[in-house]
């Protein structure tokens, strides 16, 4: 071969150099490999090009800590300052959370005679569950809850104390996690139940992932977990692959917060809801959190196939307490530099405040109770004592955090104070909050959704802020979205130039203070009648900011329900918009204090106050109005002075006639009560219309001389059912009222609980019935006004109304989410004419089960001459059945054969009691 054909000869070849400054890392030469900061791994091949591979697993090691680092960042604080630079810390004043014991038909089968009994560890139907337990015992759980209920900071604790753990924090761990619900009376201090170790954590606003995805894209579980993953520093980003195999493998917890926050635009409800749902199919060794608003989670729409629900509840007395020791604490030991004494004085005032009428339902709502605290830490002043009040202060507070100046130091180290708001926009702040509350009316006005804060561009909030501004000084507001962008205050960046309030009833409030000043009452009464469900809140927050000039909110209610609409419950039922403003004319009056009847009051406004309360009273038979709206219509009904002698005094009790004769008993196919022919009741007796009330229990209580066995008993509005009643409470009202009324009654009846026997045959009407239901009251007497009988065409209905289930026409079910005053559910009355002996309170009655609540010891056919089931002396170890079901409890608990079983002492929040009059020779 001659050289000619040879290739040249090699020279040899000086191998690059490279040196790395800072946390960076080389990896030079063939199969080098090196691990950078955050474990981040590069390799090199044999042209030295550099390119990152999968971690090692010391790198994988390494990357996973420095995710739990950044995600305890994340997690470990609240949005909330309480001096130049100091942040409150999560773990510091996170209070435990309590929610609904159970789901829907938990306990219930579709169709069984008696309910399913929790098993070991369970909670009874009675109890509530704290929210950790909830997502102990549940797979797959959607946390519900209102504005403010605490949510989001539930899910931030559960992440940081599961991070916490698996870094073996001192501070943050399982331990910190599993603390103790606060001492209630009916609630236990014990620790709260998590049985599955530190599993690892993985967070998602789905709110930003919705706004990620393209209009209409077709989306899976790796369009979600491609969305994770981009959420994270550049640093994190090689941890894909190790956290993927880890879900996989070992599994873990994911939390996805505020489904309710998607908006509908564009297909993106549709769209999440398909990504977490195949995201839940395809990670299925890892257990899933969801957070949302109620009342958006419960249209069917939204409902997460295989997802368990459950609603959190205001705070409870113990757990309002607990949070303001602990802020507190916070306040004197980290934040605030309190002595031990001031800040035992400040939780002593701000408990004492929280008890006042005015603020004890504020106080159950965290959002507001941590208002609370932040204003009377700040000011060490009373707290304002209406909601009004409340966000007027609130928003005064998140102005100066807006506005303050904030500290930066510069090259040299020196401090260099940046000009707050006013200064950049040459503007006074009467200016700037004008025009903040214009730009909160526009864009609640336009929002597409009727929950979460709308979104406000960049550039609507410029034109906001240029409008305050007096000499439009355009050089300082190109620099003006970094400014809004690095400081918390009353709108916060949310996404690349956008912004948010922080919580919609800022956002409805300073719409409120708009419309007071610009459109009242007019434009006001006109939205909130025509769209109640955007308008109603800020209704209501303008008209309390008028509370110091009554002549402007009776002009209100005036423009709400003026004359000319007849109120007659019999009249023809006028449009939704006419009632919506009778109910919102109604609410004005009672959040402004002009409910009540006032001596003193102009004869004109009075003739307004008795037009609203007249329609109250029509509205609880309204076909239009939602069961929660007729709910509240009664309550203000009892704040406007219920007219219904029948119910608030126990003298003009209604009593339904129930005519001897055979019905029917049971339910069909249960093996313990089977359906039978029941002849033995041969005798006519009379039976309550409603429930015993608040207003007649107090009048039994009043007239003993004494307290009412539980001061529970007495907290609900009048014209409601009494509860929180145990058997021998309502044993002894029957004696007393049979005692008032011995000169009454014909000689030998007397007062009584019903047996069940009596109740279910009031509930689902004889074989035959009167031709019409026919009522009286003691003074009136037990004579007949018609002794004609009719067939009853369902003699064996599963409800009082039928053999259909009606949500409409039963307070169960959680519709109305507590007791509602008898009328509200007209459609739902028993053929012979009972209200609410479906849901609504559980009503005692003088019946035996037995002692053992799985077994009943006294079993159908049923017969009413058998003393010993009736027997009143028996012990306290004996089960006394309940009938009725109630509003916390599902449908199935609301049919008339449906038997529950509860200890006589038993003082229930949903356990009631209704009464009849009887004749000897009845037991």
């Amino acid at each position: 071969m001659n050289s000619e054909h040879l290739p040249p000869a090699k020279k040899p070849r000086r191998r690059a150099q490279a040196a790395v400054d800072g946390g960076g890392a080389i990896a030079q030469g063939n199969g080098a490999t090196a691990v950078g900061k955050g474990g981040q791994l590069v390799r090199g091949d044999i042209h030295n090009n550099f390119y990152q591979v999968a971690p090692s697993d010391a790198a994988a090691a390494e990357l996973r800590q420095a995710y739990l680092g950044w995600l305890v960042t994340q997690a470990n604080r609240l949005p909330l300052f309480v001096s130049d630079d100091k942040m409150v810390q999560l773990p510091a004043v996170y209070t435990a959370l309590l929610t609904t014991a159970s789901d829907d038909s938990r306990f219930l089968p579709a169709a069984a005679g008696a309910a399913r009994q929790p098993g070991d560890g369970e909670p009874r139907q009675s109890e509530r569950l704290s929210a950790l337990e909830a997502l102990d015992r549940e797979r797959s759980l959607v946390l519900m809850g209102g504005p403010g209920s605490g949510k989001t900071t539930f899910l931030n604790f559960v992440a940081l104390c599961l991070a916490g753990e698996l870094q073996h924090s001192a501070t943050a761990n399982l331990k910190l996690l599993r603390q103790p619900i606060p001492r209630e009376p009916d609630f236990k201090p014990q620790r709260q139940r998590w049985t599955h170790g530190a599993l690892l954590p993985v967070c998602v606003v789905l709110r930003d992932f919705a706004a990620s995805l393209p209009a209409d894209a077709v989306v899976d579980a790796g369009t979600l977990w491609r969305f994770i993953v981009g959420q994270w520093p550049e640093q994190l980003r090689p941890y894909d692959d190790p956290l993927h195999r880890e879900l996989l493998g070992r599994g873990g917890l994911v939390l996805l917060d505020g489904l309710d926050e998607v908006p509908d635009a564009e297909s993106r409800r549709a769209q999440v809801k398909q990504a977490v749902q195949a995201f839940a199919g395809m990670y299925g060794k890892c257990r899933f959190l969801v957070t949302s608003r109620t009342y958006a989670y419960q249209r069917q729409d939204w409902k997460l196939e295989g997802f368990a629900a459950r609603e959190l509840l205001p705070f409870t007395r113990g757990q309002i307490e607990r949070f303001i020791d602990s802020w507190y604490a916070h306040m004197a030991n980290d934040l605030a530099r309190l002595s031990a004494s001031q800040a035992a004085d400040g939780a002593a005032r701000l408990k004492r405040a929280t008890m006042g009428k005015q603020l004890s339902e504020l106080a159950a709502r965290p959002l507001l109770l941590t208002l609370m605290a932040r204003l009377q830490t700040r000011g060490g002043g009373a707290l304002p004592e209406s909601r009004e009040k409340l966000y007027a202060e609130s928003v005064d507070m998140l102005l100066d955090e807006w506005e303050r100046h904030k500290p930066r130091f510069d090259r040299r180290g020196q401090r260099v104070d940046e000009p707050c708001l006013g200064e950049w926009l040459g503007a006074s702040r009467e200016s700037i909050r004008r025009e903040i509350d214009r730009l909160a009316y526009e864009v609640h006005l336009a929002q597409p959704s009727l929950t979460g804060t709308a979104d406000i561009h960049a550039d609507a909030l410029t034109a906001a802020l240029r409008a305050a501004s007096r000499d439009r000084p355009d050089a300082r507001l190109m620099r003006l979205e970094e400014y809004l962008r690095d400081r918390a205050g009353l709108l916060s960046a949310h996404g690349e130039g956008w912004y948010q309030f922080p919580h919609r009833s800022f956002q409805e409030y300073l719409a409120a203070c708009h419309l007071a000043r610009f459109k009242f009452p007019d434009e006001l009464s006109r939205l909130a009648t025509t769209d109640p469900d955007r308008w109603r809140e800020v209704l209501l927050l303008a008209a309390a900011s008028a509370r110091n000039t009554p002549s402007a909110i009776w002009d209100l209610v005036e423009a709400l329900c003026g004359e000319g609409v007849d109120s007659d419950p019999e009249a023809p039922e006028p449009d939704s918009e006419t009632q919506w403003g009778a109910l919102l004319a109604g609410q004005a009056l009672h959040e402004t204090g002009l409910s009540a009847a006032d001596p003193d009051l102009q004869p004109r406004h009075e003739s307004k106050r008795r037009r609203v309360r007249d329609w109250q009273r029509r509205l609880l038979r309204s076909r239009r109005l939602p069961a929660r709206e007729r709910a509240l219509a009664g309550d203000l009904l009892a704040a406007l002075g219920d007219p219904r002698h029948e119910l608030l005094d126990v003298d003009h009790l209604r009593f339904a006639f129930v005519p001897r004769g055979a019905f029917w008993m049971g339910d069909e196919g249960d093996s313990k009560a089977p359906l039978h022919r029941n002849e033995t009741l041969d005798y006519d007796y009379w039976i309550a219309e409603s429930p015993v009330t608040v207003a007649q229990f107090a009048q039994f209580v009043a007239s003993t001389g004494g307290e009412a066995p539980d001061p529970q008993a007495l907290r609900d509005p009048p014209n409601r059912p009494v509860a929180t009643v145990s058997w021998h409470d309502a044993l002894a009202f029957c004696a007393w009222l049979g005692e008032r009324w011995r000169e009454r009654l014909p000689a030998g009846w007397s007062v009584a609980l019903p047996s069940e026997a009596e109740w279910e045959k009031a509930a689902r009407g004889g074989v035959e019935l009167p031709v019409s239901a026919q009522y009286t009251t003691v003074g009136q007497g037990l004579a007949l006004a018609d002794p004609a009988r009719r067939k009853n065409p369902q003699p064996q209905r599963a409800w009082p109304w039928g053999d259909d289930w009606e949500p409409e026409w039963v307070n169960a079910d959680m519709s109305v989410g507590a007791t509602s005053t008898p009328g509200c559910f007209e459609a739902g009355r028993s053929p012979i004419g009972c209200l609410d002996m479906a849901g609504n309170v559980w009503e005692w009655t003088r019946s035996l089960w037995g002692t053992d609540w799985r077994q009943p010891a006294f079993v159908y056919p049923y017969d009413a001459r058998d003393l010993k089931r009736e027997d009143r002396d028996t012990s306290d170890d004996v089960f006394r059945v309940v009938r009725g079901g109630s509003w916390n409890l599902p449908r199935d608990g609301a049919r008339c054969a449906f038997r529950l079983r509860l200890v006589p002492g038993t003082r229930d929040a949903a356990g009631g009691f209704r009464v009849v009059l009887r004749s000897p020779p009845v037991p």
